[in-house]
């Protein structure tokens, strides 16, 4: 293999592996997660959920696609010796893996925040039921949670049908199923 299969090759699979991870980010598709932060000893520690480590797949895929795009082009079209081309490269994949990270971690981590269990609880809320609630059969509801939308099956509590466009609140959730009641059941028994 020559120089420039070896920058093309680490190109074309960086590229590869950016695109599956956009891809991935869209869909929920996660093949794993590789965290590492460096102390000021120089000591690989994992990551804690309030950071986030530059050296991370994100940063070592646009490393490869920008490592791999220099060399390319340097080797190709710029005359220079291989140690040179080699350097050059590797300061290219390292400014575009830095410039990635600072993104991430200027413009994408300010926003970021765990969850808390309130947020994420669903019992109690009020949904309206998108697909009829058959006579002790299931439904689907949909709800409105943290701003934005969410659709769950849903099953009466009381086993009687629920038509469409009913307002329902959750009275428990289990196994991915809410049981609902018909929100003028429940206000009437609030007043």
């Amino acid at each position: 293999m020559t120089w420039e299969g070896f920058y093309l090759f680490c190109f074309a699979m960086g590229l590869c592996l950016s695109a599956i991870a956009f891809v991935g980010g869209f869909s929920h598709f996660h093949i794993g997660h590789m965290h590492l932060h460096f102390d000021k000893a120089g000591h690989v520690h994992s990551a804690n959920s309030n950071s986030i480590s530059p050296l991370n797949g994100f940063t070592l895929v646009i490393f490869l696609c920008w490592f791999g795009g220099a060399g390319y082009l340097l080797e190709k079209y710029g005359g220079f010796v291989v140690p040179i081309v080699l350097l050059l490269s590797t300061i290219a994949g390292i400014v575009g893996a830095a410039a990635l990270f600072w993104f991430m971690a200027h413009v994408l981590m300010p926003h970021e925040r765990a969850l808390t269990s309130e947020e994420t609880a669903t019992i109690g809320v009020v949904g309206r039921v998108s697909g009829a609630i058959r006579d002790h059969g299931t439904g689907e509801i949909l709800f409105s949670q943290n701003g934005s939308r969410r659709f769950a099956a849903a099953r009466s509590e009381n086993g009687l049908p629920i038509p469409r466009d009913t307002e329902v609140v959750v009275m428990r959730y289990e196994q991915g199923v809410a049981w609902v009641r018909r929100w003028d059941e429940v206000a009437d028994g609030l007043q």
